[in-house]
């Protein structure tokens, strides 16, 4: 049977007790702008619609699974247990009883496992919470060697099309030197620059001794029969990056 939706998945040496994917837009029941699988409750779509989607993606992971929808503010905050709708940006699962989840529409998700398979994470990623450290948060959370973490960087928007103001660039820079080349000088605004997210992440992942990292290769504003992008729509839905241990 078709599913009801499609799904890009990682590509990275994950062991295969651990599942992954991030939704796409291509297929679904939502109608425009959130055409056709918006998993987010808040952006003015169908509430019915939305319901089903979950639920379809539910039925798709299976219900020993539930997914641990989070309350998502741009923050540091991670969750470590099964509590719906918890404020936070990051899940950690260190066993097969819940799946941690992530809605996104231009931002990063970046997914975490461990070599051995013990234990998975899913975070979003704007540049606040890359900036104010999701990411090494995350990584605190799941207490893993950092040379056997397995990282794979989800759909996001790209340096050609993700301009910040000089602000976003300094706050990096202070933080990080060598992300002084993760920015060029923007084609389109004085004093503004195309930032780019995935070496952003990588840089912050390498400060913690984080080298295996994979992905980055998508453009979620550049893809748009793909991927939602709130840069360069608006109003839209929300792709999800969904990541569990099977039993």
């Amino acid at each position: 049977m078709r599913n009801a939706f499609a799904f890009i998945a990682p590509h990275w040496p994950a062991p295969k007790n651990v599942k992954a994917f991030v939704t796409s837009r291509e297929r679904g029941g939502s109608t425009s702008p959130f055409d056709h699988f918006n998993m987010a409750a808040h952006v003015g779509d169908n509430p019915a619609t939305v319901a089903k989607a979950r639920g379809d993606l539910q039925s798709f992971i299976g219900e020993q699974h539930p997914l641990l929808w989070l309350n998502q503010t741009h923050s540091t905050l991670v969750a470590d247990s099964f509590t719906p709708n918890i404020e936070a940006d990051a899940s950690v699962a260190f066993n097969s009883q819940y799946a941690c989840v992530v809605m996104t529409a231009d931002c990063l998700p970046v997914f975490f496992c461990s070599e051995d398979g013990d234990r998975v994470a899913v975070a979003h990623a704007g540049w606040r919470g890359l900036a104010d450290g999701v990411l090494e948060a995350t990584l605190d959370r799941l207490d893993l060697d950092p040379e056997k973490t397995l990282v794979w960087l989800g759909p996001a928007i790209s340096s050609k099309h993700f301009e910040v103001g000089d602000e976003v660039r300094q706050r990096f820079v202070e933080q990080l030197p060598q992300s002084f080349d993760c920015f060029e000088p923007s084609p389109f605004r004085l004093n503004h620059y195309m930032a780019d997210l995935y070496q952003l992440a990588r840089l912050k992942l390498a400060e913690r001794g984080v080298d295996q990292v994979y992905g980055g290769a998508f453009c979620t504003y550049a893809e748009r029969k793909r991927f939602y992008s709130y840069r360069r729509d608006g109003q839209t839905g929300r792709m999800a990056s969904v990541i569990w241990l099977a039993d």
